[in-house]
């Protein structure tokens, strides 16, 4: 399939790299700090205790559900205050998760399809999570990043993926999406008048009732090929 694409948004966590392993690491890291610093929390909320606090205050708090960040601060300031810690400990402690959270690994294709992608058209991220891609070293690749806590809504709301088109001064219909989640990434762009890829890596089974992708793909690399064969490079990546 040939259509045009003059810059494309691009999905970070299980797109880029896998979501998992982080948030297993992010886990024993916060245990680990908090024993050394608050070993009354540690001892209160252990992993899947302070797990399970993250999830009671995702449920609880369905307006910030476009704001990972500060829900991730109120699970950190309940379980210092049940435990009876300083809670000036909240900050130290939202900063040795956010640490933590940066701290990523590819997909084994990942790094040198984007490099190539961002070659070709504007690359901006558009992103439900709080990764920060200066901290993981790949801003340069970049015209911006656009997260659901900036712009006040998450994917799959239309509103953040036309924010993401103005400020490439874009057409909708000449942006292409790429990105992991049937829903939120493809079907969500391309209900918002977007084109939509879909990377594939489990080889799972498309599930959306009325919607197809323009794209799809197991690799970024299979992206990266089809832009090489389809797409003309622009000359520059700023926004």
């Amino acid at each position: 399939m040939n259509f045009p694409v003059l810059a494309i948004t691009l999905d970070l966590d299980d797109t880029l790299w896998p979501f998992a392993p982080i948030g297993a690491r992010i886990d024993q890291v916060l245990h680990d700090w908090m024993l050394e610093n608050s070993p009354a929390t540690a001892a209160m909320f252990p992993v899947a205790a302070m797990r399970e606090l993250r999830d009671r205050a995702f449920v609880d708090n369905p307006h910030l559900h476009h704001d990972l960040s500060a829900l991730r601060r109120l699970a950190l300031h309940r379980a210092l205050q049940a435990s009876g810690a300083d809670l000036a400990l909240l900050e130290p402690a939202y900063e040795a998760f956010f640490a933590a959270r940066n701290q990523v690994e590819y997909y084994p294709d990942a790094l040198q399809a984007l490099q190539r992608m961002a070659a070709k058209v504007p690359v901006a991220a558009l992103s439900n999570g709080n990764a920060d891609l200066e901290r993981i070293g790949v801003s340069h690749l970049f015209a911006f990043q656009l997260g659901a806590r900036e712009h006040g809504a998450a994917k799959p709301a239309a509103s953040i993926f036309h924010a993401a088109c103005t400020r490439l001064g874009i057409a909708p219909a000449q942006v292409l999406h790429v990105g992991d989640h049937v829903d939120m990434d493809v079907a969500g762009a391309m209900s918002a008048g977007l084109r939509g890829c879909w990377i594939n890596r489990d080889a799972a089974h498309w599930n959306h009732p009325s919607l197809q992708p323009d794209l799809q793909f197991d690799t970024l690399t299979g992206l990266a090929d089809w832009l090489d064969a389809n797409v003309a490079a622009t000359a520059s990546r700023s926004p």
